[in-house]
Formats: C-alpha cells, structure tokens, sequence
C-alpha cells in the first residue's frame, strides 16, 4: 500500500470518542441516613430527628428542582425497618402521614409527581389512602418526578418480579425482567447518594443502581439541603461513565 493510499484510508478511520462528561445528573437516588444520630447529638427524643429530615426532604427537592434534576428516589423506610422499637415504627407512620399532608402539598403545587415505590398492604389504612391520594393528584405533574421508597427492600423486588415473569410465562431479557418491578417506568439513577457517613447502599435500588455512580457524604441527614446537593452533584459531573466500556 503506498503512503497515499494510507494516508486516504487513515482519514477515514473515525478516532475513538472520549467518553462524555455529564452536566447534571438528570436522575438522582439518596439513600437518608442519620436522622437518630442528629438527635442523639442534641439531647433530642428521635422523634425530632425524624422531623428534622422531612424538613430536609421538601428543602432538597425544591433545590433539585432548581439544579435540573428530572428524578429523584430517596429511601424513605425499608422492609427492615419494621424490626425497629414498635413504637418507633408507629412514631414513623404517624409522620409519613403528617408529612404528605403538611410538607408535601407545597411541592404539588410545584409540579411534583410524587409516587410511592414497595409494599403498602402493611402500612396502616390512613397512611395507604393519603399515598393513594398523593399519587392521584400529582399525576398530570411534569417538573419533577420524586419517587419515595415505602416499605422497601432491592432483593425482595427481584424476588418479586422474577415471581410475578414466571406467572406470566415470559422469555425473560432485561427489558422484559424490568416490566416486572415495582415502578418500571422509574428511570435507573445516574448518582447515588448516602448521608451520614456509611459507605454500603443497604438493599436499596439493587437492580437499578447497576451503573449508577456512587457519593458517600458525612452530613447527616436532617443537615443535608442545596449545598450537599450541589456538591455531589459537581461530583459526578467531573466522572467519566463508561458502563463497561473503555
């Protein structure tokens, strides 16, 4: 071949594209840590920490709101949570009920779509028809899609869809397979975060969270808002995804 014809052919050898780096990350999960802990260090009963987190939730999806993110996923009770003192756990029904009635009817009218994600046959009656209700009326909302994880666990929605594929009798691929979770049409997050310092994800997303990058922050929950927010986010924009690839 001679240096002509080499140099034609190299001009139309395409070079490798850099991965891209992203903005924003359109679609964010948090795992809420340290509500107890923040009470703790205060001399406070825990009920005050869990207060403090709603307060915490509604500031950080109106800062979402404000940065670009499209959807948000926060771990708000997990199936294990039901081992907690039973009167922590009712402490915590009584302000997830509290909480859709005072702290999230601000952010309807917003635009939140707000959806529950996990098992509601265990959560009490009241609780169940205020979800039912939330859900109903934020369904024409565009702005932001705010996904809250009840009673929630990552193996027992696998179990679950994987029970509910072979009912079906379907030749399962990973679309298919992804039909069957609790809420398939929740986009899987770019950016995982997790407060309070604890470096695992605690059964949350497992199948979601495959490519997901992930920011472990010291902030304690109930302290989190738009400036933690912002820096993780700053985070995971100066990272190159390459989902397997090089």
């Amino acid at each position: 071949m001679s240096l002509l014809t080499k140099i034609r052919t190299l001009r139309h050898v395409r070079p490798a594209r850099e991965p891209e780096v992203p903005d924003v990350a359109r679609s964010v999960a948090i795992i809420m840590d340290g509500n107890a802990r923040w009470a703790r260090r205060r001399g406070l009963p825990i009920a005050a920490g869990h207060g403090a987190g709603t307060k915490a939730l509604r500031r950080t999806v109106e800062a979402a709101i404000d940065l670009g993110v499209e959807s948000l996923a926060v771990y708000a009770f997990s199936t294990e949570n039901w081992t907690r003192p039973p009167d922590e756990v009712e402490l915590l029904m009584e302000i997830f009920t509290e909480t859709i009635e005072r702290e999230l009817p601000d952010l309807v009218r917003q635009g939140v779509r707000t959806r529950f994600v996990g098992r509601r046959d265990r959560a009490p009656d009241a609780l169940r028809q205020r979800m039912q209700a939330l859900e109903d009326e934020t369904a024409s909302n565009r702005r932001l899609q705010l996904w809250i994880a009840f009673d929630y666990g990552g193996r027992a929605e696998i179990v679950e869809a994987a029970r509910r594929a072979a009912d079906a009798g379907v030749e399962l691929d990973e679309e298919t397979f992804t039909s069957f979770l609790y809420a398939p049409e929740m986009p899987d997050p770019d950016l995982l975060i997790r407060t309070s310092g604890e470096l695992r994800i605690s059964n949350f997303l497992l199948w979601q969270l495959a490519y997901a990058e992930l920011v472990f922050v010291d902030t304690l929950w109930p302290d989190f808002g738009e400036e933690q927010l912002r820096s993780a986010l700053d985070d995971y924009a100066s990272r190159r995804r390459r989902f397997g690839g090089r």
